[in-house]
């Protein structure tokens, strides 16, 4: 069987596009020589590329001799790429995929006009499947989500008629970055729910694994728990975080 050839690029823009990862990466503006060094080529290499990104806007150079930024037209393109990137929509393939890996229904709960909302829901290769509507409202005291939304939205979930987490509970999910419930709204279900972040650092979703107890290991050292945060962590860098 004949392997498909990868398309053909252009050489050119590919080894300049690594000053523009260089400067994404480091997040601040860049000398040359350094800036030349984090991308794997001498000043004298690096220097017409600049000049060439610095006419379209991908990079600007301060006073006209000092250290290389992002320029406006990365900035544009950065500000379409996040409107472009609906949270729900990024997310819903993930839990498809992580509910086929840890074995347990895995829902997307956003922020809604009453609390915690569960919006979509993928289950697992299980015979024991926890129900979970699209359009639950998820209490803030009681469940994984809630307990995520009231430590990351904390003033909205002020705002609302509900009984807030307790503060030590509010502290251990911000420490651990992750929020579980063990038995407390139904007997013999728990669940654990993880931070998805914008760019902006608010939390946008929760992704958040329901189970019969027996089966669900919500320590914070499990599978589960590694699990969780890595899909979530994904989401957030598509989003900018």
């Amino acid at each position: 069987m004949v392997e498909p050839k990868a398309p053909r690029g252009i050489q050119s823009i590919e080894v300049g596009g690594q000053l523009l990862l260089a400067l994404a990466h480091r997040g601040r503006p860049m000398a040359l020589k350094d800036l030349a060094r984090e991308a794997g080529m001498t000043p004298a290499k690096a220097h017409p590329y600049l000049v060439s990104f610095i006419k379209l806007g991908l990079v600007e150079q301060e006073g006209g001799s000092g250290p290389y930024g992002l320029g406006p037209l990365a900035l544009q393109l950065g500000l379409i790429s996040l409107q472009q990137y609906d949270p729900v929509r990024l997310a819903t393939p993930v839990i498809e995929e992580l509910a086929q890996k840890i074995g347990h229904t895995v829902a997307i709960a956003v922020w809604g006009t009453h609390g915690p909302t569960i919006v979509r829901v993928a289950e697992g290769p299980t015979p024991v499947h926890i129900s979970m509507r699209h359009g639950t409202v998820m209490s803030l005291a009681g469940t994984a989500s809630g307990r995520l939304f009231a430590a990351y939205r904390t003033e909205e979930a002020a705002a609302l008629a509900q009984t807030l987490p307790e503060e030590a509970v509010i502290a251990a999910v911000r420490a651990a970055g992750l929020a579980t419930s063990r038995d407390s709204v139904v007997a013999g279900v728990s669940a654990a729910a993880a931070p998805v972040f914008d760019a902006s650092g608010r939390l946008v979703l929760a992704l958040t694994a329901i189970g019969p107890t027996a089966g669900l290991d919500i320590s914070l050292q499990a599978p589960l728990a590694a699990a969780l945060r890595d899909a979530a962590a994904l989401l957030s860098r598509r989003l900018g975080r």
